[in-house]
């Protein structure tokens, strides 16, 4: 004890270590007395051991400590006590000293703090001892305990009071349950010291100056399980049924709840009250626990609890499906939107973001207890816009994310948007977010629809959809083009892209309604999105026309039967945008497209005039060199595919097709598009054009560029160019020689082969390992076909590879 004293005495003064040293104070009085309690314990005197009891308690008047340092003090005290109630059950077990006399004999101690802590004492033993009721010793020590009213000092003894007749209730089954009546007596007992302590509790943030309010709600918050341990005590009282809670037990909480004016005490009990009774009684009960949150002080945070509240109830219901009809029965949904409507009418100034997460919640509930009612989801939904009305686009970043938890929450649901199509009010709610956060939604439900492989088969409802992501279909007022990250924008297209393909009704006028439907929307997006939305557009269109292939007839009016033509006609008019881009290689690209189509369907005059498009972009729109090589050959090899055209429109076109070959800007490519078009004058069709003869002249001509090529490249750099081109058309002649052309023979063959070693050997070539590995296997595959044998072998017999 010594030491500790001297301990006591080196702590400095001053700051908060004048609080340790007042709580080392304290601790040593706990200590030094306890040891003379003990002392006198083991002695068997009882007149001293209460006499060191009631000093050491003593220790616990001090208004000096913080409640986390009081704490520490008490629990010292509190484990002496259980030592102390040890010696006098043991006491009175050996009829040594009467419970009776006991119990008078403490109340004479001489301060009223100790007095009631040995009174509480002895009192749990009186009870043991059941030489009394139980609920006569508790209503007398609950009483007694208004004794003290020091905040502090009173919730611990009150605390203490709870902790050791936790066990001694007359409860059901219990051996101290008494008459019938015995039950109300402990639920009584609990709620009183509940209702004095919660007083207490409320009561320590009205004390001391005005600047330590913040560290005054820090200290409660620490001290709130003190209060909050005696509801979870009631919720252990087997007597407590469906009945009386109803009746006695939740009003009179909820009345002191409500009465106390305190944000932090009722923040924190009526989460208490959610968590520590069951879900049955929370939903027998919910039009008594709801008409309370309206009267709650408008500081507290009533959206995190009616979430937990709602969040609670619709995991019961996930839980045991076997009680959906009882929230059927008691109208949870009705009652909950109700009472959420009053709390945000009782607290004008309540923020978006609140209001908004209280509807999140509640369409949480909704979907997961009652998924088959898309009208209550619609009227949650309704709620949320009539709270925004009046408002501009939300810019609180929290509000938006509510809003966005809001509106994906049915997408998650349903895992279907066409279900979400059918809610009225969920475009309204969009309507509220900014440009920015439209977009992301937009995304959020194109995902949707991919990841769930949403079909989507009529008109109406694409064009809902249509309305839904109008954020990524075109500019949404006040957006800046500046705003725009070029990676984003492009994945944001491409998933509208992704989209179009996911359109579709095997009924054909259906499907030409959501073709025009799409059109509409996407023609008015502006120019920087027709790249990627319309190639998906057309091929979906062109989709349709293979299904309506052979179908025909003249197209007059807007309401006609789903035919080829008319959608040719929208195919034509959805390209011709692409002019705004401007884009002429897609352009072209789509319009060869659509004439391959037009073939297979029989439509020479539709075929014919994408061709002339085709035409008309390469002409006056195509200026780059490289971009003209590409589309030459495109239109060459869509034309050789094509067989629909007779005679004259063939010429047209082929005639066409050779001359702008021959006017590339340089020389092998001039070369090599003309020997392309040879293949335009010989197909394999049973129908198909043979022209040996034009085959024939394609080729010379080739020649002819190639050698003009060798020339050019003799007078401008000293030496020929090389000779690649030559060997490329002989390997065209080669083809054609397979095919049996008779106008290539041979000879002509030999000849060519020669020329190209001719040019090999000349002075001014330039050794090209890569050209002569080019010739060398081609006239490997010659040797090859002569090995073959046959009519094959027979044909190229004549021609020489060794020189």
């Amino acid at each position: 004890m010594a030491a500790a004293s001297a301990a006591v005495r080196m702590l400095p003064d001053g700051g908060a270590d004048d609080e340790e040293r007042w709580l080392a104070e304290g601790i040593a009085g706990v200590q030094q007395n306890a040891f003379y309690m003990h002392r006198a314990l083991d002695s068997n005197n009882l007149k001293d051991a209460l006499k060191y009891s009631a000093q050491m308690l003593s220790e616990l008047r001090t208004s000096r400590l913080s409640p986390h340092k009081y704490y520490e003090l008490y629990m010292r005290a509190f484990d002496e006590m259980r030592k102390l109630e040890m010696f006098f059950r043991e006491e009175t077990r050996r009829g040594s000293c009467s419970v009776v006399d006991l119990y008078e004999l403490v109340q004479h101690a001489g301060n009223v703090l100790p007095r009631l802590y040995l009174l509480c004492t002895v009192g749990s033993v009186y009870i043991k001892s059941k030489e009394a009721p139980a609920k006569d010793v508790l209503k007398d020590l609950v009483e007694m305990c208004r004794g003290i009213q020091h905040p502090l000092r009173g919730l611990f003894l009150r605390s203490y009071l709870s902790q050791i007749s936790r066990d001694k209730l007359p409860d059901i089954g219990s051996e101290y349950e008494g008459d019938a009546e015995s039950i109300n007596d402990a639920v009584e007992f609990v709620l009183q010291n509940f209702i004095e302590m919660n007083k207490l509790w409320v009561r320590m943030q009205h004390q001391g100056p005005v600047r330590e309010k913040e560290k005054r709600g820090k200290e409660r918050n620490e001290l709130r399980d003190l209060v909050g341990k005696n509801l979870h005590v009631l919720s252990q009282i087997e007597g407590v049924d469906l009945d009386m809670y109803k009746e006695t037990v939740l009003p009179r909480i909820l009345e002191q709840v409500v009465n106390c004016k305190d944000d932090l005490a009722q923040f924190y009990l009526m989460d208490c009250i959610i968590q520590v009774f069951p879900d049955e009684y929370h939903l027998q009960t919910l039009e008594t626990l709801l008409s309370a949150f309206p009267q709650l002080q408008p500081s507290v945070d009533i959206k995190t609890v009616l979430s937990q509240l709602m969040d609670r109830l619709s995991n019961y219901a996930a839980s045991s499906p076997e009680v959906l009809p009882e929230f059927l029965q008691v109208e949870a949904f009705a009652k909950f939107s109700n009472a959420i409507g009053k709390v945000i009418e009782a607290q004008p100034d309540m923020p978006v973001v609140g209001a908004v997460t209280l509807y999140v919640s509640l369409l949480t509930f909704t979907l997961r207890v009652h998924p088959d009612r898309l009208d209550y989801v619609d009227q949650v939904l309704g709620a949320c816009v009539k709270k925004l009305s009046g408002k501009a686009k939300l810019e609180d970043s929290r509000a938006t994310k509510q809003i966005i938890a809001l509106l994906s929450a049915p997408l998650e649901k349903y895992s279907n948007i066409v279900t979400a199509l059918e809610l009225s009010n969920y475009p309204r709610v969009m309507d509220y977010l900014d440009n920015a956060t439209t977009k992301v939604m937009a995304v959020v439900i194109i995902q949707s629809i991919m990841k769930n492989t949403t079909c989507i088969s009529t008109s109406d409802k694409i064009e809902a959809l249509f309305d839904l992501i109008k954020g990524l279909i075109k500019d949404m007022d006040g957006a800046q083009d500046d705003e725009l990250d070029e990676e984003d924008f492009k994945e944001e297209q491409n998933s509208v892209a992704r989209l179009i393909h996911m359109l579709h009704n095997d009924d054909h006028e259906e499907m030409l309604k959501i073709l025009c439907t799409v059109q509409k929307h996407i023609l008015l997006g502006g120019p920087k999105r027709l790249t990627f939305t319309v190639p998906s557009l057309v091929f979906s269109a062109l989709k349709l026309v293979r299904r309506l292939q052979g179908q025909d007839g003249d197209v007059t009016g807007e309401d006609v039967p789903a035919t080829p033509k008319k959608i040719f006609q929208i195919l034509h008019q959805t390209i011709e945008a692409l002019s705004c881009v401007p884009s002429p290689e897609l352009a072209l690209r789509l319009y060869l497209q659509c004439a391959e189509a037009a073939n297979d369907c029989d439509l020479e005059p539709v075929a014919y005039e994408f061709f002339t498009q085709a035409f008309i972009l390469y002409e006056e729109e195509i200026a780059d060199s490289k971009a003209q090589i590409t589309a030459i050959h495109l239109i060459i090899g869509t034309l050789q595919r094509m067989n629909i055209f007779g005679v004259e429109n063939r010429d047209t076109l082929t005639h066409k097709t050779t001359g702008v070959s021959a006017k590339l800007l340089k020389k092998p490519d001039q070369c090599r598009a003309v020997y392309a078009c040879s293949h335009l004058f010989w197909t394999d069709d049973q129908d198909g054009i043979m022209d040996g003869e034009r085959v024939l002249l394609c080729l010379k001509r080739a020649l002819r560029i190639a050698n003009a090529a060798q020339q050019m490249a003799n007078a401008t750099r000293g030496s020929s160019g090389s000779v690649t081109l030559f060997i490329e058309i002989l390997n065209k002649y080669l083809y054609f020689f397979e095919k049996g052309i008779p106008q290539i023979t041979n000879t002509v063959i030999q000849d060519l082969i020669e020329l190209i070693r001719t040019e090999q050997q000349s002075d001014n070539a330039v050794a090209d390992p890569s050209t002569e590995a080019f010739f060398s296997s081609t006239l490997r595959y010659i040797e090859f076909q002569k090995q073959k044998g046959g009519n094959i072998g027979e044909k190229y017999e004549q021609i020489k590879t060794s020189s």
